[in-house]
């Protein structure tokens, strides 16, 4: 499957539109991420459990979208995006959405 952030494909063209397409998780922190993230709020510097924790629900995001295009017979997805919320004190929304085609390249 071929994701891009752009409208078209260089060296394909785009035969049919099969539609939006998105997939999204929820994550929430852990006590052990949330100590390391608060001795780091004192001293400064990266908190790499968060960045972990964000690539995974990143990945997963983006994995669902994959399934969903796939299902619509899609063999490429334009104009990706991924979107992040905060839904509560503990918890960030990670969404990736684009809209599901069909290529053929030239």
């Amino acid at each position: 499957m071929m994701i891009v952030t752009t409208d078209t494909i260089a060296g394909a063209e785009i035969t049919e539109v099969m539609g939006y397409v998105k997939g999204g998780t929820i994550q929430t922190k852990h006590i052990g991420r949330d100590i390391t993230a608060g001795l780091k709020g004192i001293v400064g510097g990266e908190i790499k459990g968060y960045n972990e924790m964000m690539d995974e629900a990143r990945k997963l995001a983006i994995h669902r979208m994959v399934d969903e295009a796939k299902k619509k017979g899609a063999n490429a997805i334009v104009g990706m995006r991924l979107q992040s919320s905060t839904v509560m004190g503990s918890a960030a929304e990670i969404i990736a959405y684009g809209t599901a085609v069909k290529i053929l390249e030239k």
